[in-house]
């Protein structure tokens, strides 16, 4: 019923208590009640006496029939939520049931949405593309070398898809535009080290994010409205699931290493001086592409070191 409620509220006109009791079929009273759920979701309405009801801003809702006319791959099911903690724990914790399957989930709002290192993701409703991937890869660990970096590069070619130019990536995990963060990723694996094991591809992008929304990001962001106006959110979910069952595909057959140089080009920190911080020690270099296992090379004064992980950040010029 808040999904229903949520509809008719979602071209941020007035609509009456009594309009929506008879488009839901209930009571006034049972309006209200579902009123007061808006709160709890963070969601600013307004309630005007001989007006009614209306959203602060028009939203457009995830919708499953507008998502799936834009996926042209292989996907067994597709799951919207309104709430959820993180949509990468709510698959996590029905992968074992989900074996060999393709399993999305959407949220339209994460209480706990989670970025690299235990770090929150913003997640406000309605605003944003929250969305988790679960893939079953057989091979082990091994067979994920590079999977991080190849999801950035499905991530920009859904971007160029909706004509969103010059999208640039960060190691491990980072895609950027216009200078700032538009999008993360993280990547959960559950299984057997040597054999067959699942993923949870969580992926985060800024689509229509208001500075008070954002007041907490603590890095330089950007959303997709101020790149290019009008984009609707569905064929945004759409086109994005879409690529990132692609490359799935691909990577799966494939590994990392045709998209090696592909990534090194888009790479906004390629030829530049960069600082590898890491809890044992701090590495200074030259970013100079990433191997075939999409470890990043980096040249320092001791020669060319691969670095397996860790945080990039631009080294300060002395």
């Amino acid at each position: 019923m808040l999904r229903k409620l949520l509809t008719h509220l979602s071209d941020g006109q007035f609509h009456s208590g009594e309009a929506l009791g008879e488009a839901l079929g209930v009571s006034r009273a049972a309006v209200w009640k579902q009123l007061k759920k808006l709160d709890e979701l963070d969601i600013p309405y307004s309630s005007v006496k001989g007006k009614g009801y209306r959203l602060h801003d028009p939203i457009e809702l995830l919708d499953q029939p507008a998502i799936m006319s834009t996926v042209s791959q292989r996907l067994d099911c597709l799951e919207l939520l309104l709430d959820v903690d993180s949509t990468n724990t709510y698959l996590f914790e029905r992968a074992s049931d989900h074996m060999g399957k393709r399993y999305a989930v959407f949220a339209e709002k994460q209480s706990s949405g989670r970025g690299r290192r235990g770090r929150q993701w913003i997640s406000p409703f309605g605003r944003n593309i929250y969305l988790s991937l679960l893939v079953s890869f057989s091979g082990g660990m091994s067979a994920l070398e590079g999977l991080s970096l190849a999801v950035g590069i499905a991530v920009e070619k859904a971007m160029g898809r909706l004509g969103i130019d010059g999208v640039g990536l960060k190691w491990p995990n980072d895609i950027y535009a216009d200078g700032r963060k538009l999008a993360g990723i993280l990547l959960e694996v559950t299984g057997e080290y040597s054999s067959h094991c699942q993923v949870v591809i969580g992926v985060g992008l800024n689509l229509s994010m208001s500075e008070g929304e954002a007041q907490e990001i603590d890095q330089p962001w950007v959303d997709l409205s101020s790149l290019r106006s009008g984009l609707s959110r569905n064929q945004v979910a759409g086109t994005l699931l879409d690529e990132l069952l692609s490359m799935v595909d691909t990577f799966q057959k494939e590994g990392f290493a045709p998209w090696q140089q592909y990534w090194s080009e888009r790479d906004i920190y390629h030829n530049k001086d960069v600082v590898i911080s890491s809890p044992i020690r701090d590495v200074e270099g030259v970013v100079k592409g990433v191997n075939r296992k999409g470890e990043l090379m980096l040249r320092t004064d001791r020669g060319m070191e691969i670095i397996t992980a860790g945080e990039l950040s631009v080294r300060p010029a002395h």
